[in-house]
């Protein structure tokens, strides 16, 4: 995919959003679905019901793209789920868009899942030798077996059976005519909300959705724990006792929108602190500071408050470049990363500028823009990142790079200084990242997963089957 390409940042794998017991349930979770299109961009769907009939409607491309005019103007019901997904290469196609539908011997449901399972391949192969027959490439669908084989007559109860089987991570939306059940990892590695609209429950990957259509944050869903909302309330339960929070940190560092709180800690606020952490640990002298936009402004902004330089707006985003299909040229390449930022030239020439950005994956994006800045006459160009070397893949939902690809898993950070071409290169720490963000939780590393950062993951791993063929 050419955006792939020319923008090398991390990937997150879909937005999930719900909600029980409002007239307009299909409109609200569209709206709802905009303040999540940051965690997917290439399809998006919606399934609901009014207790008798389904609605559904799944298309590819932003939730503007995938909904057409007139599309949700036939749709009732008072509960609904929605879902917008990015999707590797080779798996971009509308089977895969969700919330995937089934009807079974139980009657019928529709299911939402952000993350991804470490052992979906293993589980595909045993419930393809019993007979069962796969319609899509996700592992969305393989949840959905498992439920469908569940000997329980209820739908909670073959929810509960199934995630007996799967492990990784997985923050999941499941409905019928008449209740909707949420549930997340045991490690609970995406972040899940709950808000109050009225008498309306809501579920949302970021509480960001909730303000768009007036709701009131509730709570946070916990690892292990099981939700169903139907006409008698609310059923709060788990399905497991053996939990342990391992949210993953990008989410803080990237992922979520800066306006977005997750366990209690605003994402914009986290990203200031990580920057004063930076500055503390890398301070430099310079000109001006200037983040790459957007997920790295507010880091930049706390670089600048701790040593003083002032920060400006030295690179500027284009909001309109949309989707392109253009089969790239090495020197197209080149170029094309002028198609999303622009530097400003009278803030940067003659300066010795600091760039702060939140990561370096491959490094041709850092290269590209360091390059930019000093063709718009920066004197120096100085790179901070605001998190530590990513070293290692991601199978949690995550679009990282194999290992080999990732830059800072066979160079030295000299190496990797010499080949974006700054001035200076320095990473956070991942002991200045925890405590910056300031999770206060009594589990290991305070609740963070940091596999792509020390390669200790918090679920077991079977390399050979976790490739990242199986996605949301």
């Amino acid at each position: 995919m050419f955006d792939r390409l020319i923008w090398d940042k991390l990937n997150e794998e879909c937005g999930v959003f719900g909600i029980y017991n409002h007239q307009e349930a299909s409109q609200l979770t569209y709206l709802g679905l905009h303040a999540l299109q940051h965690r997917g961009q290439e399809s998006a769907g919606i399934c609901a019901s009014d207790g008798e009939k389904w609605y559904k409607h799944r298309g590819m491309g932003l939730v503007s793209e995938a909904f057409g005019k007139g599309d949700l103007e036939k749709f009732r019901g008072h509960i609904a789920i929605g879902h917008t997904r990015y999707t590797t290469a080779g798996s971009s196609k509308i089977e895969n868009a969700q919330p995937l539908f089934f009807r079974y011997a139980q009657g019928s449901m529709a299911v939402a899942h952000n993350g991804n399972l470490v052992n979906a391949a293993v589980l595909r192969k045993e419930l393809e030798a019993k007979g069962s027959i796969f319609q899509t490439t996700s592992d969305t669908e393989v949840i959905a077996h498992l439920i469908a084989r569940s000997e329980s007559r209820d739908l909670p109860g073959a929810v509960k059976d199934a995630l007996q089987h799967i492990k990784g991570a997985y923050a999941l939306l499941v409905m019928n005519e008449n209740q909707l059940v949420i549930a997340l990892d045991p490690n609970g590695l995406r972040p899940l909300s709950l808000g109050r609209l009225g008498d309306a429950i809501t579920v949302a990957s970021e509480t960001c959705a909730f303000d768009i259509i007036g709701a009131q944050y509730w709570r946070d869903v916990q690892p292990g724990e099981l939700i169903v909302i139907d006409k008698n309330g609310v059923s709060e339960s788990k399905f497991t006792e053996t939990t342990q929070r391992s949210i993953c940190t990008f989410e803080y560092i990237y992922f979520a929108r800066p306006d977005s709180d997750i366990d209690g800690i605003n994402v914009h606020m986290a990203r200031k602190r990580l920057g004063k952490q930076l500055a503390l640990e890398s301070a430099i002298e310079a000109d001006v500071v200037t983040g790459v936009p957007d997920s790295s402004i507010s880091a930049a902004i706390g670089f600048a408050e701790a040593t003083g330089i002032p920060y400006e707006i030295g690179l500027i985003k284009n909001r309109y470049v949309g989707r392109t299909f253009i089969q790239p040229s090495q020197e197209l390449r080149e170029r094309a990363v002028y198609l999303k930022l622009s530097a400003v030239r009278k803030v940067v020439e003659g300066k010795r500028v600091v760039m702060i950005d939140d990561s370096i994956v491959r490094g041709t994006t850092s290269n590209r823009i360091v390059r930019m800045l000093r063709e718009a006459g920066a004197k120096e160009v100085h790179v901070r990142i605001s998190s530590p070397p990513v070293m290692n893949s991601c199978f949690y939902g995550i679009d990282t790079s194999t290992r080999d690809e990732l830059i800072a898993a066979t160079k030295s950070i000299e190496e990797i200084r010499q080949i974006i071409e700054a001035d200076s290169l320095t990473f956070l720490s991942v002991e200045g990242m925890i405590e910056a963000i300031g999770r206060q939780d009594s589990a290991p590393n305070k609740g963070h997963c940091l596999a792509c950062f020390t390669g200790e993951y918090p679920t077991e791993i079977e390399f050979e089957e976790a490739l990242p063929a199986l996605k949301c």
